[in-house]
């Protein structure tokens, strides 16, 4: 149990958009709970723009910048900084072993991983695989030794996200927004991270859905639209923004729209911090479910797949019900 009211803190997650997004609950939480420590996020370079949106996280540090030095000055550098705990939310075992080596007071990790028995003196001890709870729910649970054992609904998580500081939307993105329809975002892939409906499902849903009331935008990565803007429909309310916009751009573009449809994919939790209708299409199957990863947020919607889909295997979830899904947010 940690005694202190620490002063620095670091909460460490290098992994993708979704799972960041999930994590910072836990630098609100951590800040109600000790207001004048500093908390800090290690993680990716890529996510960096989406950790700075929230108040409640002091510093950033990058993970590919510390990877780059040789190990004693990683182990030296971490010295230098002072801090007090560190929260191991994603396990890595280098990570571990420099935050071990620099002799950090308080460190925090999952039982589960082996080189945390030797390089973590803070063990909790629960699973993810077989828990019924959502994702940001069980990250929460590594905030036992600081004496937080609350059962965290996802609308008080949501309450911490302190997701307030969106980057201003450039006036070239700003201008193709139609204040007289409904902005709809259609993110097609998932980069690897979630079964997918399909680009065929939502190049159809572009051309079926009503151009009198909606205005649809298609993103994606560069590399991912190599996949579908051959596909993408011709028509006056469909814009490609496809391998156009910086992480950045798209935080600010998700939150000047009023819908964004894609299955379990950084996108769709980036829509649902944003207060932007957030439609998700997922599988039913465990442990990729709704129950543990839809996106936090009040303004979301969830359709699941009517068979147990599998990676070559498109979501089976009907255009009709998608549409309908889009039309009832009107």
């Amino acid at each position: 149990m940690i005694k202190v009211d620490p002063k620095k803190i670091v909460i460490s997650r290098t992994d993708s958009i979704g799972d960041v997004v999930l994590t910072l609950p836990l630098a609100g939480i951590l800040k109600k709970k000790f207001p004048n420590a500093q908390v800090i996020f290690l993680g990716n370079t890529y996510t960096k723009p989406i950790i700075q949106c929230s108040e409640h996280v002091d510093e950033v540090w990058e993970w590919a910048i510390m990877k780059s030095w040789s190990y004693d000055e990683q182990v030296e550098w971490l010295i230098e900084q002072n801090v007090d705990v560190f929260l191991h939310v994603f396990p890595r075992r280098e990570i571990a072993r420099i935050v071990k080596k620099a002799n950090i007071p308080f460190r925090i990790g999952t039982s589960h991983r082996i080189y945390h028995l030797l390089t973590c003196n803070n063990l909790v001890n629960f699973t993810r695989k077989r828990s019924e709870l959502h994702e940001a729910q069980l990250n929460t649970k590594l905030l036992a030794p600081f004496g937080i054992r609350k059962s965290y609904s996802l609308d008080e998580l949501t309450q911490n996200l302190g997701f307030n500081r969106i980057p201003e939307l450039p006036d070239n993105l700003s201008t193709l927004i139609d204040k007289e329809k409904q902005s709809v975002i259609l993110h097609p892939k998932s980069q690897g991270s979630a079964i997918e409906w399909g680009v065929d499902n939502f190049m159809k849903l572009a051309a079926e859905i009503n151009d009198k009331k909606f205005q649809v935008f298609i993103t994606g990565t560069e590399n991912e639209a190599k996949h579908f803007r051959d596909k993408i429909p011709s028509r006056n309310n469909v814009i490609d923004l496809s391998g156009q916009l910086t992480l950045e751009e798209l935080i600010a573009f998700i939150d000047a729209c009023d819908i964004l449809v894609a299955a379990s994919t950084g996108p769709l939790h980036i829509a649902g911090i944003c207060n932007t209708h957030a439609v998700g299409l997922f599988s039913s199957q465990k442990p990729i479910h709704p129950g543990r990863w839809k996106p936090l947020g009040n303004k979301v919607s969830i359709l699941t797949s009517g068979k147990n889909s599998t990676s070559t295997q498109p979501l089976q979830i009907d255009i009709r019900d998608v549409l309908k899904a889009i039309e009832k947010i009107v």
